[in-house]
């Protein structure tokens, strides 16, 4: 019988029962779609939004998934800390920043997997099924990425968020009405900081955006806010971002 440090049974001891996993993401948009992506596993998920939110949940996971950048400090401190009670439980890193150096910072970290917002729901199962050996539910087919040069994209794309969320309506709408309430307060959040020069500000704010934007299927604002965190200084950039945030508030959704 396998057991942990702290003499928790894991999963190999408990066949038959759904995995229990530790998903941290502190952008609540995103945390629920992946929450949500997880269950269908099937899989029992707990949520957190911070390091020390994280740190409060007690007893031994089959597999975490940590947010790489948090309020109160890193995924890699938090795998840390983790692996210091649980030092076999595989980890899956979660982020919006598709840096190369990032990516292998976090391999090197000790992070099984780099998984990069915002992703589809097929993705994030495929990469836990993998970790936890186990085959995911069958999916009727891959969502592909949007295409961020294009400057011709919908506001909203209805299929992807769908597929997104095993068509389940209700999930969309619910999801996009939390975004739509967040979205004012990220925008003016953003231009804050760039006004300020406090760029890392700006980019956290952006990378969170990103990655909730792609998974609502809110195409032309994922886009607007890729383009210009890789030119913050680029005021043209900022005034496209603007204007698509308004068009996405003014759509309501639809």
């Amino acid at each position: 019988m396998r057991r942990d440090m702290e003499g928790s049974i894991t999963m190999s001891d408990r066949q038959g029962m759904k995995p229990r996993l530790l998903l941290v993401e502190d952008d609540s948009v995103s945390c629920s779609f992946m929450a949500a992506a997880l269950q269908a596993l099937p899989a029992e998920v707990d949520t957190a939004a911070s390091l020390r939110a994280a740190l409060a949940h007690e007893g031994a996971y089959d597999l975490w998934l940590l947010d790489a950048n948090l309020p109160d400090g890193s995924g890699t401190d938090l795998l840390a800390d983790l692996r210091a009670r649980f030092p076999a439980t595989p980890a899956l890193a979660h982020t919006a920043d598709d840096s190369p150096i990032l990516h292998a910072q976090l391999l090197a970290a000790g992070f099984d997997l780099v998984l990069v917002k915002p992703l589809t729901a097929v993705q994030l199962r495929q990469a836990a099924g993998q970790l936890l050996g186990i085959e995911p539910p069958r999916e009727p087919h891959r969502v592909g990425e949007a295409d961020h040069s294009s400057s011709a994209l919908p506001l909203w794309d209805q299929a992807v968020a769908l597929a997104a969320l095993n068509g389940n309506q209700e999930h969309v709408a619910t999801l996009r009405r939390m975004f739509l309430e967040e979205l004012a307060r990220q925008h003016d959040e953003i231009c804050d900081a760039l006004q300020a020069g406090n760029l890392e500000v700006a980019k956290k704010v952006l990378h969170q955006l990103k990655a909730s934007s792609g998974f609502v299927g809110a195409m032309r604002l994922n886009a607007a806010a890729a383009v210009l965190e890789k030119s913050l200084s680029d005021a043209r950039l900022l005034t496209d971002f603007s204007m698509a945030v308004r068009d996405t508030q003014s759509s309501g959704g639809v």
